[in-house]
């Protein structure tokens, strides 16, 4: 924990004890921004949160757990009304955090307690998928009528401005809800009475479709940079709006999945959930690598008399390996990068993996010939009486020759040429191709795009080997 947050604990830690009045201490405390009051609440105990409910009230304590991170042990402390009372009092997509945070049993009864109409809305955001742009909506926001005068907006905004708080864009719509067009606060503002509020709405403003998949469309929200964006249901009807506290949130969701895939993992695991889930998300892509993996093994067992007869190559592999890996994850990290801009033309991808074989061609022959050099003078000056060849069933040993430096050369430094020229095309070919039969990019990642380039290294090495120094099945 920061020392600035340590600080501002125990400074709302010493008003709690303060010998004033609850008035005094609620006007003390509510100076703070409620994301440190949230994180006072896991630094007390029950009876010291109780006390700071009944310091601060309902409406307050509904905006400390936005905020709060833990809440399952805060919420504990109370009955299932008091929860319902605090949640009515919530955004309708903080309430639903709150909610997922308990067990299903609390869940469903704290919703029968709810107010039908803040019971109505949370289900409506429960109904949508996680990856689906409605799961983040909110229902704070303000609306006003098309046939609406300068004066009543103003009057409207007025009465809806006390419980939402998302003011700046304030949303035109017909009787049935229909989205008209977006109107900014300052252009109220400073509207003229009788002026046509029609005059003063955007009507080409970025909408968003509840169904509509958060990856699809977050980098289009970060693209406008708006204060809030408009949710429309299938019949094209306003239902909310994402704020761009929302949109932050999505996006740091969205890094954090893609970060589990690149452990190879089908989602983002919860560390509170339980083992048998954990498993559950990471034994998919497991078996896909065990697979992988056998198929590895198997080709190198393929190989198995050309390391009996030269097992001094066998020292060199992992070189070989590991710089086909490295130029294979650099290659990847680019292409996924580039499929995440919201932009892309198939031309522009084609050139992208073009470049990123050029890149990888010209990598690998400058560290091939700088690998063949060394491997030479290695294999010839430090190496000599150890060379195995097999003859006629027996085991033979010879001092290098030259000639036969420059063949052990010659396979690690043409062999990284060739491993990581391909190792460059696959990172980049295989997450395009993944893209375009709807796969995510980023679970072609980590330990599967490094499988696929290990087994063709070591194709490329030992098959290279076997020609060189005529070395049969």
């Amino acid at each position: 924990m920061e020392e600035k947050e340590l600080e501002y604990l125990e400074e709302l830690k010493s008003i709690l004890k303060e010998d004033i009045s609850n008035e005094e201490k609620k006007n003390k405390i509510l100076q703070y921004h409620e994301s440190d009051i949230a994180d006072l609440l896991d630094d007390l105990d029950s009876d010291e949160r109780q006390e700071l409910y009944k310091i601060l009230g309902v409406e307050n304590i509904a905006d400390v757990w936005s905020h709060a991170e833990d809440i399952e042990e805060v919420v504990n402390d109370l009955g299932n009304q008091k929860i319902a009372d605090i949640i009515e009092a919530m955004d309708a997509d903080d309430a639903v955090d709150v909610l997922e945070e308990l067990d299903e049993d609390k869940q469903e009864e704290i919703i029968s307690l709810l107010d039908p109409e803040v019971k109505e809305d949370i289900i409506q955001i429960r109904s949508y998928e996680d990856d689906e742009i409605g799961s983040k909506m909110t229902n704070n926001y303000i609306s006003i009528l098309n046939t609406n005068s300068v004066k009543e907006a103003m009057k409207r905004l007025i009465q809806e401005a006390a419980d939402n708080d998302n003011v700046s864009m304030i949303y035109m719509v017909d009787k049935d809800d229909n989205l008209i067009g977006v109107l900014e606060l300052r252009e109220l503002i400073i509207a003229r009475q009788g002026t046509d509020l029609s005059q003063l709405i955007k009507t080409n403003y970025p909408i968003f479709h509840a169904k509509d998949k958060v990856s699809d469309i977050i980098n289009e929200m970060k693209e406008y940079a708006m204060d809030s964006y408009p949710i429309l249901d299938e019949n094209d009807k306003l239902i909310g709006v994402i704020t761009s506290d929302d949109v932050i949130e999505a996006q740091e969701e969205e890094l954090n999945e893609d970060y589990a895939k690149l452990a190879g993992l089908t989602e983002e695991e919860d560390l509170d959930e339980s083992v048998f889930k954990s498993v559950k998300k990471r034994i998919p892509w497991l078996i896909i690598l065990l697979v992988l993996g056998l198929i590895q093994s198997f080709t190198m067992s393929g190989f198995d008399r050309v390391v009996a007869s030269l097992p001094i190559i066998v020292f060199f592999q992992t070189l070989v390996l590991d710089m086909a890996g490295n130029s294979g994850t650099q290659s990847l990290a680019v292409t996924i990068r580039l499929l995440s801009q919201e932009e892309n033309s198939n031309k522009k991808i084609a050139k992208a993996v073009f470049k990123e074989l050029r890149v990888g061609m010209i990598n690998g022959l400058v560290l091939g010939l700088v690998s063949f050099t060394f491997v030479l003078m290695y294999l010839y000056f430090a190496n000599n009486g150890v060379e195995s060849i097999i003859r006629d069933g027996k085991s033979l040993t010879a001092s290098f020759t030259w000639v036969n430096g420059l063949k052990g050369g010659s396979i690690v430094g043409v062999s990284l040429f060739t491993a990581m020229t391909v190792s460059s095309f696959i990172g980049a070919i295989v997450p395009v191709i993944f893209s375009k039969i709807k796969i995510d990019p980023a679970v072609a990642s980590g330990p599967f795009i490094t499988t696929i380039n290990d087994i063709v290294a070591l194709l490329l090495y030992y098959g290279l080997a076997m020609m060189l120094f005529n070395v049969a099945f």
